[in-house]
């Protein structure tokens, strides 16, 4: 990654750089006034998806740990910073990585935020844990993804911050504790939690695996551990550790992630 930064100038014409490290997915606003994707087919992305959940993140986060997950090219990592959190931005894409280094260095943020080459899988076998982890546009592009939620109960300390692609249905219907063989039937409802598969692509990306509906999404989080608190909004989940997890899901969960780590 430094070599590759190196290449760029300091003095070079306002936004030669930005347009050296492309093509961006995050449109950030940089200090020179330029921004990174101003024609992005999302709109001011993700700017208006921060806007939606901005309120339900302490707007003072000094002494935090803050996760992100997926970090792409900063975003998110760059808001937990300026509020004061110290950030670990995680990407399994280096180009990526380079221009969320590069950007942390325009907005004097790079004392603040270690980048970090890696999935979500590779937190199996850390010891450190976040006071919050932001996990947003991942899940579905994950193929094991109450995996990676059961691995993320050990990560979080605090509160978890989740975004995922969904498919219709409510994320509030009332899921009876168990139904027999006979009341399959049940599952076929509308609210039912239920997780499409997608096997070849959506918007012409191909690891777009999975669409889970609001119902589903909850009922993973609660699977894993988690306790939902609130929905900031369509597609959003705060979350925390269960303090009494079920015995059932503790020993479950916790021989799956042993089993990985025997490996």
């Amino acid at each position: 990654m430094t070599e590759r930064l190196a290449t760029l100038t300091a003095h070079s014409p306002p936004g030669t750089e930005a347009r050296a490290l492309g093509p961006w997915f995050h449109n950030l606003h940089l200090p020179d006034g330029t921004q990174t994707a101003p024609t992005h087919p999302l709109g001011d992305f993700p700017n208006m998806k921060w806007e939606q959940i901005a309120a339900f993140v302490p707007p003072d986060l000094t002494g935090y740990t803050a996760l992100d997950i997926g970090c792409n090219a900063g975003f998110y990592s760059f808001e937990l910073a300026r509020r004061g959190a110290r950030v670990r931005a995680l990407d399994i894409d280096r180009r990526y990585l380079e221009q969320a280094a590069w950007a942390a260095a325009r907005y004097g943020l790079q004392d603040r935020i270690e980048f970090v080459e890696g999935s979500v899988y590779c937190l199996a076998r850390t010891r450190e844990r976040y006071d919050i982890v932001w996990f947003f546009g991942v899940l579905y592009h994950l193929r094991h993804p109450l995996l990676a939620l059961d691995i993320l109960r050990d990560v979080v300390k605090g509160q978890l911050f989740l975004q995922t692609l969904t498919s219709p249905g409510a994320g509030s219907a009332s899921i009876p504790r168990n139904i027999t063989l006979d009341e399959r039937a049940e599952m076929t409802g509308e609210d039912w939690p239920r997780m499409a598969f997608i096997e070849h692509a959506l918007e012409n990306d191909p690891t777009n695996w999975w669409a889970p509906n609001g119902t589903c999404v909850d009922g993973m989080l609660r699977a894993a551990g988690f306790r939902v608190l609130a929905h900031p909004a369509d597609e959003m989940v705060v979350a925390a550790p269960q303090t009494e997890e079920s015995a059932v899901n503790s020993r479950l969960r916790r021989a799956e992630l042993q089993a990985i780590l025997d490996q």
